[in-house]
């Protein structure tokens, strides 16, 4: 099993429910949503080897942790993993787009300055703005584009990039994600769970149910599960983070 996005720190039971992460995973990458987020996850994880925190400041809430920036740049040479970070560009989220842009870019710069880091980044709404970036920092790292909802153009300009795609059992079950799915290349998409935002049957999708999109993988592929399954688990070993 493994779980290449999820908000683990926010789960109400999440003290709970580690040890069951930690065994039953092979790999998770906890994102956070900002660097003071990020500093207590990193303690309360700690010993816990198959959980990875990421360092992250989350677009959604760039005017309200505005502030953390310096502290999420400073931070980056001592993390392995970022995210989320990235730019949202829906309605809701307008006013602070210039902010989110600030943030995004200054971090994939440091990235970069880093020598590359394994990024989750968030790109509602905003796709063509995220790849602009990556493309003027192409040593920032290994982009994995968490639950990518953009245009068939911005889709192959992310392939091109050799981007890799985390994608959630909720995204297979769309019409949209279905079609976005079976254009990407297979060797690029890697399982999240987005929980505990993310749910199915009003029960927040678990770390060690990320890998239930295999069953959605196997009727868009045409793929029996165990492969699908290894499949995954190469992709994994191909991003060099375990």
């Amino acid at each position: 099993m493994m779980d290449l996005h999820t908000h683990l720190d926010l789960y109400p039971n999440a003290l709970e429910i580690l040890s069951k992460v930690n065994s039953e995973n092979r790999f998770t990458l906890a994102v956070t949503t900002s660097p003071r987020a990020w500093l207590a996850s990193k303690k309360i994880f700690f010993g816990y080897d198959n959980i990875k925190v990421a360092l992250g400041l989350h677009p959604e809430i760039a005017t309200e942790k505005f502030n953390e920036m310096d502290l999420l740049l400073e931070s980056i040479s001592q993390a392995d993993f970022i995210g989320e970070i990235g730019i949202d560009g829906s309605a809701r989220y307008v006013t602070s787009l210039a902010k989110q842009e600030l943030i995004f870019e200054n971090a994939i710069k440091e990235c970069q300055r880093a020598g590359g880091r394994v990024i989750s980044i968030h790109s509602r709404g905003a796709s063509l703005k995220v790849l602009s970036v990556l493309k003027k920092y192409p040593d920032s790292g290994k982009p994995i584009l968490h639950w990518f909802t953009g245009s068939i153009a911005d889709l192959k300009t992310a392939i091109d990039m050799q981007c890799h795609f985390s994608v959630n059992p909720l995204m297979a079950k769309s019409k949209k994600g279905k079609n976005l799915i079976s254009r990407i290349p297979k060797n690029l998409i890697l399982p999240e769970s987005d929980g505990p935002f993310a749910t199915q049957n009003g029960k927040p999708i678990m770390p060690w149910e990320a890998m239930d999109v295999c069953c959605a993988l196997s009727e868009i592929w045409s793929m029996p599960i165990i492969e699908i399954r290894e499949q995954m688990k190469n992709n994994l070993n191909d991003m060099e983070c375990i």
